[in-house]
């Protein structure tokens, strides 16, 4: 039995119109969101024309700060927050005016327009933020803001005047640590630091808290031979993966080992971790710029990319079609699990519906049924994050390949979403060597 498979006819259409409202709903508040926006934006401006030619260097602040205290008083709240939302709201309306308008006309919600600023903050030039707001705009209208932000950093990276490496050798000089507290006896440990080393990092942490997991649910505490270490490690792992994470990285950055958070064999320091790169190969072989990427989502450097790959034990070469872009196939030097690589390449993510979900921790699911006559093919098989997966067996949403990796989901009240899958680069290679890169 599926969810809403014993549901009335009048039951499915009171959620077909509930839904509509919502959509409605949302379209307006995007709008009047972009309407206070636009009279934020005016009271900033009638500040700077109060400040305009007074001689005073300090005057512009307290004019901005007269105006946000006039119209924090009126709203009752504080007049920062106001001042704050006024600076926010010129950077948008001004710097990205096409954003904007397709806020204010309800095609792009709030959060899809932050999205689509925040990855182009760095664009300069009026006539670039204008190239990429309209193709991003065109974007957003079929996409979550998740994807959205995913998608935004890539195209602004077309826009930017220098390149990745260079823009990276400037920020590396950035790295650092800070400590925050934040109350309750816990403080934060921040760390800023090159992408393909912090991901490292998390997806080893992340390792290491899965394997301490899996040695906890498959542990027989019942044994008459357990040592009193070994239960009481049994009894203090009920944490959440996020608890075991935090207390892994405090053990390893204190002891340089995992100290008392170590399975029982002491597996745990052989864990390294596993990133996925995916970078041009005219750009691989220096005759091009464009700009690598991590896990599908973060620009990276092409210094690095070129390192980690002189050291990948493998790459998934990927064969793009030269004009659409969409995914040909997929082969490796040293062939292993062909199919599998093919389709994380792929999808790179969940491909239900505004879903941003990982590929790398997401199932491969059969559209059709296997045990149905459901054929083991790059056609009828895709990625599905396990809260989507399960959503598709057990409940009426039903998906439909249409062929080169385009599925088309019907919801249960019979709306049809088109997934697409994101545009590729061209050569994946994936770095596990337990040698650091550096």
């Amino acid at each position: 039995m599926t969810a809403l498979a014993e549901a009335t006819a009048e039951q499915v259409k009171a959620l077909s119109s509930a839904t509509d409202m919502l959509v409605e709903l949302e379209r307006t508040i995007s709008s009047l969101q972009a309407a206070r926006d636009g009279v934020l934006a005016i009271g900033s401006r009638l500040a700077l024309q109060v400040a305009d030619g007074h001689e005073h260097p300090d005057f512009g602040e307290l004019a901005a700060r007269t105006v946000a205290s006039e119209m924090a008083a009126a709203l009752r709240v504080s007049d920062r927050t106001v001042q704050a939302r006024m600076a926010d709201a010129v950077w948008r309306v001004e710097r990205f005016p096409l954003v904007w308008a397709a806020q204010g006309s309800g095609r792009i919600s709030a959060t899809h327009a932050r999205a689509i600023c925040d990855a182009a903050e760095h664009l300069e030039d009026p006539t670039d933020r204008d190239a990429y707001s309209a193709e991003m705009v065109a974007f957003a209208e079929s996409e979550s803001p998740n994807r959205v932000s995913r998608h935004g950093r890539r195209v602004a990276e077309r826009f930017q005047p220098r390149s990745i490496d260079e823009r990276h050798a400037d920020a590396r000089e950035k790295r650092s640590v800070w400590v925050k507290d934040v109350g309750d006896g816990m403080t934060q440990l921040g760390l800023l630091g090159p992408s393909a080393l912090v991901h490292g990092v998390f997806e080893r942490l992340t390792a290491m808290a899965k394997s301490v997991q899996s040695q906890e649910s498959g542990s027989n505490s019942d044994s008459d031979s357990d040592s009193v270490q070994e239960q009481s490690i049994r009894a203090a792992d009920s944490r959440t993966l996020n608890q075991i994470r935090a207390d892994i990285a405090l053990d390893l950055l204190l002891s340089g080992a995992p100290a008392g958070h170590d399975t029982p064999d002491g597996l745990l320091a052989a864990i390294t971790a596993s990133v996925s790169v995916t970078v041009p190969v005219t750009s691989l072989m220096g005759r091009g710029t464009a700009p690598a990427e991590l896990n599908g989502r973060t620009p990276m450097d092409l210094a690095t990319a070129r390192r980690l790959a002189g050291a990948a034990s493998g790459w998934d070469r990927i064969l793009t079609h030269p004009i659409t872009g969409a995914l040909l196939a997929v082969d490796r030097y040293r062939p292993s699990s062909e199919l599998k690589r093919h389709l994380r390449a792929r999808d790179q993510r969940c491909r239900f519906p505004t879903c941003g979900h990982p590929a790398t921790h997401s199932d491969i699911d059969h559209h059709h049924d296997a045990a149905l006559g459901g054929t083991t093919t790059e056609n009828n098989l895709g990625h599905l994050c396990r809260r989507h997966h399960v959503l598709k067996h057990h409940s009426s949403w039903q998906v439909e390949p249409l062929g080169d990796g385009v599925y088309a989901w019907t919801s249960p009240t019979g709306r049809t979403y088109i997934d697409k899958p994101p545009p590729q680069n061209t050569v994946t290679f994936t770095e596990d060597d337990s040698s650091p890169p550096f």
